[in-house]
């Protein structure tokens, strides 16, 4: 399984998430760069998601949804802060409401996304930070550890089946 390492550190409001993948950097970025492959490993297997806009450029804002087993959806969005591609991209990551517009009453964290050549795959670490320890352990209680194990566990398998 490529998540190799998850760091709650509620002093800091981080979590932190270590994952290997098989693929090399490059591939890997270019299923963050594409909105197609994205919604195929974002978000856990039972809730696929949809990505209405994205582009991974700074200044963009990113707009999906994922949909459970009953067919309710739940929004997000990504307002991206910077991009160094193949090897780092940084955004605020945040619920949205039915219309796709960011939905205030739930936590906003800030986000780091590192990708590095390891042997021949690539590590990759994904850091969040909230703006309270409370607003972090809103989201732990939402199942966000959970959620991000499952989804990022899925990329080894896709990116086997889609090599490029």
């Amino acid at each position: 399984m490529p998540v190799t390492d998850i760091t709650k550190d509620v002093d800091a409001r981080t979590l932190t998430i270590t994952a290997e993948f098989a693929a090399p950097v490059e591939r890997v970025w270019a299923l963050y760069e594409d909105p197609r492959q994205l919604e195929q490993v974002w978000g856990p297997p039972e809730y696929p998601a949809t990505f209405v806009d994205h582009e991974l450029r700074a200044g963009s804002r990113t707009t999906y949804y994922m949909t459970s087993p009953e067919g309710e959806k739940f929004a997000g969005y990504w307002d991206i802060t910077g991009v160094e591609p193949t090897s780092r991209f940084t955004f605020k990551d945040g619920f949205a409401n039915e219309d796709l517009s960011p939905n205030d009453t739930l936590p906003v964290s800030e986000n780091v996304y590192t990708f590095a050549t390891e042997g021949g795959g690539t590590k990759a670490v994904f850091t969040s930070t909230y703006a309270s320890a409370e607003a972090l352990q809103t989201v732990l209680d939402m199942g966000m550890e959970e959620g991000a194990r499952s989804s990022i566990n899925q990329i080894d398998g896709f990116l086997a089946a889609n090599p490029g």
